[in-house]
């Protein structure tokens, strides 16, 4: 089996300058598993790896598509294939980067989605009522349908709650029901699935000085740049973390003030529903970096161990 290597974890745990690091020690390339570092011109809420940041390491899926283009689970996983396709024939070891659990989830257990014709009608109707009465009422309407599907998705994601609908519309079955069966698969790869993570208090914290960071970097000024060139709110790259906050923020809606605390707690929770996802992933490796003085050097030498037993590098 090919080797891949994992590195994952909550936001603001430092995965990206530890991947740089474990790229460079063993002849890697990244793929971000990031649903907005895919995007062109979102920069600071994205919290993106820069080119002179890459120190020479290739990275796959950052700034390859507008911010007017689909990007979802399943385009993510055709991307990440052609990636891991060209470094195998570099010579290179694959490393996924990144928070998104279930966009990494596809790729390692190499799950089939259902190739379906989109029922617009029934999407439509989804959609109109869910502008008439709200994301929380048609949360509901999941609650009622699939319980489970419910927990795991979160009302304002308008756009997979009514995927989640449509899914248990078009074949009787519920969408978890689904996705617990490919969660079921083995890995086709040679896996070292790592989670990054730290105490929750140093972990909030870094959040919060994070999201300051965004703010004097302008992220501000970066959304309105977005919304002058024409992306608006309603997109789906717009509901990244910040962005849609601050485009609120724009508009009128909230303070400043009240965008950034909205953008802190948002992220502090995001953070802590990253951590419930790879705590029920069966291949997950923990490394806690409070338990390595929160040293690099130290947490790249046990991954770097783990890596020899497991045979994906040569001891």
């Amino acid at each position: 089996m090919k080797p891949l290597i994992v590195l994952t974890g909550p936001t603001a745990a430092g995965k990206t300058e530890l991947s740089i690091k474990l790229a460079k020690k063993i002849n890697g390339a990244v793929i971000s598993a990031d649903s907005i570092q895919v995007y062109k011109y979102m920069d600071i809420g994205s919290a993106k790896i820069m080119p002179d940041e890459m120190q020479g390491v290739k990275h796959y899926l950052v700034d390859e598509l507008y911010p007017d283009q689909s990007f979802d689970v399943t385009a993510f996983q055709k991307m990440a294939k052609d990636a891991l396709r060209e470094i195998y024939k570099n010579g290179q070891i694959p490393i996924i980067v990144g928070g998104t659990g279930f966009y990494i989830q596809a790729v390692t257990k190499d799950i089939a989605f259902e190739k379906e014709d989109e029922d617009k009608a029934l999407r439509y109707e989804l959609e109109k009522f869910a502008e008439e009465n709200g994301a929380e009422a048609l949360h509901k309407k999941l609650e009622e349908t699939d319980p489970e599907a419910a927990k795991e998705i979160h009302a304002n994601n308008v756009k997979r709650v009514i995927r989640a609908l449509e899914f248990y519309h078009k074949n009787g079955m519920k969408i978890s029901e689904h996705n617990q069966k490919q969660k079921e698969r083995k890995s086709p790869y040679n896996l070292a699935y790592f989670v990054i993570t730290d105490e929750r208090e140093h972990l909030y914290q870094r959040i919060d000085k994070r999201v300051d960071i965004m703010i004097n970097a302008g992220l501000k000024e970066e959304v309105a740049h977005l919304k002058k060139m024409g992306y608006e709110r309603n997109l789906t790259s717009m509901q990244g973390i910040g962005y849609k906050e601050m485009y609120s923020h724009i508009d009128g809606e909230i303070s400043l003030e009240k965008a950034v605390d909205d953008i802190k707690k948002d992220t502090r929770h995001f953070a802590k529903r990253q951590l419930t996802w790879f705590r029920r992933e069966e291949d997950a490796i923990f490394i806690d970096k409070s338990a390595y003085e929160r040293d690099d050097d130290k947490v790249l030498s046990a991954i770097l161990d783990i890596l020899k037993e497991k045979n994906i590098i040569e001891v």
